[in-house]
């Protein structure tokens, strides 16, 4: 079994859900979110997408940065922005990865966290 569960039966709290509209907002692809819960004491949920260039995934992650603190959900800490290849954003319950495809593939964190509950976003 892939951890891949039907929306119905799959709730995200409010945040995670809009980190990952807003990451659909900009084109991201491939949004998915994980549930970290029984399987990390670091985080509880990680939003992952892929933007298609550096200056894309800047741009999702920029704005979803903007928009949620403009919604009161402020950033623990921002990695990687100025670079665009992989963008990592803190919220301590969860957490946003933006990549580029290749350091996606290369990092490959839904392996990673293969157990992980997961939804899978679509614009």
């Amino acid at each position: 079994m892939d951890g891949t569960v039907s929306p119905p039966a799959l709730e995200f709290p409010t945040e995670v859900a809009r980190a990952a509209e807003l990451a659909l907002a900009r084109k991201a692809t491939d949004v998915v979110a994980l549930d970290l819960r029984n399987l990390s004491t670091a985080t509880d949920y990680f939003v992952i997408g892929s933007g298609a260039s550096d200056v894309q995934v800047r741009s999702i992650a920029e704005h979803i940065i903007e928009e949620l603190e403009a919604e009161g959900v402020r950033s623990d800490h921002v990695e990687g922005l100025s670079a665009g290849r992989w963008v990592l954003i803190d919220y301590f319950d969860f957490v946003v990865h933006v990549f580029h495809p290749s350091a996606r593939q290369f990092y490959q964190l839904e392996l990673l966290w293969g157990d992980a509950p997961q939804l899978r976003f679509e614009a």
